[in-house]
């Protein structure tokens, strides 16, 4: 596959040059006049489901979900059956990924036994098997269970993503606390439920010297408390999601495709959100692809299960949507997606590449999706960049002369 005068990133910059890939497919793409070749992206937030729940999602479906995206690593979530809570547990989920993923996964294992909140892992002897810790899918609701979690990772130099909810403010809510609920009889989760526990973590995080990564940040007070705490030293990082940057819940529907945890929230913070990506508050981008059967995203806003998937749609959507209306540069997009991720979560320098057609147009379809997971928000938008290939470890993992 040939590329003429292809931009290619290196060093922060993307330089124009000609590029031939011998991998895969040796058809020749010359014609790709607006192929730019970037690092693979890295996402430190999916749930592929496996093992426990390989009816919403496998080990493979979602890897090759990801190579479609132009990933190479991703990092998995613990809430699984069973929950990688000790070394026989996390020892089934990478016999799984060894034998069918198409690109490189790194588990996370949880903090707490069962992802319950109630008594810490044997961290030390997860460590060398997982990426970090996390309980996503819950918030860990004592303060020191979270103190000596972050006492303990700060000995094993490791991280701690935290999934931040405070179960005593949801009172029930599946979706923002804001003037769509209102409107429509909805119950709402208020951004305290968020920010209340980040505030906590930051303290902890700043007492331990803890490396402390905040997930899925999606409101305006979260944002400044951990620009607060970079400004004063703490060693945190935090991501955000494609959703919470391109809707607000003026953007609402009556449909499970819009139910997420925590859920869209106003514009306000949306543009809080844009602005913490511009300023450098927020590290990284991360999709937290979550999928579900079609069943359970069928149920409308109040009785779908929460979660959407997104790593097939993220670099089109974040491009078309934040990119070309010049609220960040493509080279900020490049650390946003796989630089600072990999930094963070100290996975070794790769390779591995992606190149994308900058100009070329399309509706996303979710029936052109690899994963199993059919339930995004972005469904019918009209974005720019196509994959045109992914490479992981001299292999062409995707290619779109092929799929």
């Amino acid at each position: 596959m040939i590329f003429k005068n292809a931009a290619v990133y290196n060093n922060g910059k993307f330089r124009q040059m000609d590029l031939t890939l011998n991998v895969g497919n040796a058809g020749v793409g010359s014609n790709f006049n607006n192929a730019y070749v970037f690092p693979a992206f890295c996402d430190v937030h999916v749930h592929f489901r496996e093992p426990g729940f390989f009816y919403k999602e496998t080990i493979k479906s979602g890897s090759l979900a990801a190579a479609h995206g132009g990933y190479t690593d991703v990092c998995t979530m613990p809430n699984l059956n069973p929950v990688p809570d000790n070394i026989d547990n996390i020892k089934k989920q990478i016999d799984i990924i060894e034998r069918d993923s198409v690109i490189r996964i790194h588990p996370y294992a949880a903090i707490t036994v069962g992802e319950r909140g109630e008594e810490l892992t044997d961290m030390a002897s997860l460590a060398t098997y997982c990426i970090a810790f996390s309980d996503d899918g819950r918030g860990v609701q004592s303060e020191e269970l979270m103190r000596r979690a972050m006492t303990e990772a700060k000995r094993l130099g490791k991280v701690i993503a935290a999934h931040c909810e405070d179960n005593s403010l949801l009172r029930g809510g599946y979706i923002h606390d804001g003037e769509y609920a209102r409107l429509h009889g909805h119950r709402g989760i208020c951004s305290e439920s968020e920010w209340r526990p980040i505030e906590r973590d930051l303290r902890l995080a700043k007492e331990t010297g803890c490396k402390y990564h905040v997930c899925h940040v999606s409101c305006k007070e979260s944002v400044e408390l951990i620009r607060r705490a970079k400004a004063d030293g703490v060693d945190v990082t935090c991501e955000t999601a494609p959703h919470y940057l391109v809707f607000s819940d003026n953007d609402l529907e009556e449909s499970g495709r819009f139910k997420m945890n925590p859920p869209i929230r106003s514009e306000e913070d949306r543009l809080a959100l844009i602005q913490g990506l511009r300023d450098g508050t927020i590290d990284m981008i991360a999709t937290d692809h979550a999928p579900h059967s079609e069943e359970e995203k069928s149920r409308g806003l109040e009785r779908s299960l929460m979660g959407v998937v997104g790593l097939e749609t993220a670099f089109p959507v974040l491009y078309t949507r934040l990119v070309k209306p010049g609220l960040i540069t493509l080279e900020r997009l490049t650390e946003l997606m796989a630089i600072n991720p990999r930094r963070r979560f100290d996975l070794p320098p790769t390779e591995d590449i992606c190149v994308y057609d900058l100009g070329e147009e399309f509706t996303i379809d979710p029936n052109d999706f690899m994963s199993m997971g059919r339930s995004t928000p972005f469904e019918g938008m009209k974005v720019f960049g196509k994959n045109l290939i992914t490479v992981c470890g001299g292999k062409a993992v995707w290619n779109s002369q092929e799929n």
